[in-house]
């Protein structure tokens, strides 16, 4: 059953990717990012990485999701830069060989890939061990991305202050 749901849900976030990349509407493709975020935190919960599972919806498919939709919806973009132009016959094909070539090309590593699955560990991303981990070996990727993210809001709010 947990194959199944496996398939499924990656199935769906492969879409998502798909549908992010090929739509023109850019409030659609957020929405199939959303759907691609969502699809693998559902992954994570499988492999019972909890936090990174809770990181994938908060964090990513929740509030960056939220700034990008706002963003979006910012720039106003009028109905005609937002039709879809219709996919010719030509382009139709050459989409159709390279997804049959990409899949000929997938299921021939799948082949070559070992027998056996190799479980993770009971520490797999639970809060504990990232946390050991981030406030330990990785303390100063962490405060160098922490004032980066501190300048870039600054450099916002400034960027914002002058338009106003």
């Amino acid at each position: 059953m947990e194959l199944v749901v496996f398939y499924i849900v990656a199935s769906l976030s492969v879409i998502g990717a798909l549908l992010m990349v090929t739509r023109k509407n850019p409030l659609a493709g957020a929405l199939s990012l959303v759907l691609c975020l969502v699809s693998l935190a559902i992954v994570f919960a499988m492999l019972h990485a909890e936090f990174v599972f809770i990181l994938q919806i908060l964090l990513y498919a929740g509030a960056i999701m939220v700034l990008m939709i706002f963003t979006i919806m910012l720039l106003n973009l009028s109905p005609k830069e937002l039709k879809e132009p219709p996919v010719g016959k030509i382009k139709g094909l050459f989409i159709v060989a390279v997804s049959i070539i990409g899949l000929i090309g997938f299921i021939r590593v799948l082949r070559f890939l070992p027998e056996g699955t190799e479980f993770v560990g009971p520490s797999f991303g639970n809060i504990e061990k990232v946390g050991a981990l981030l406030l330990s070996h990785y303390l100063y990727p962490f405060e160098i991305i922490s004032v980066l993210l501190l300048v870039a809001v600054v450099g916002v709010v400034l960027l914002a202050k002058k338009v106003i």
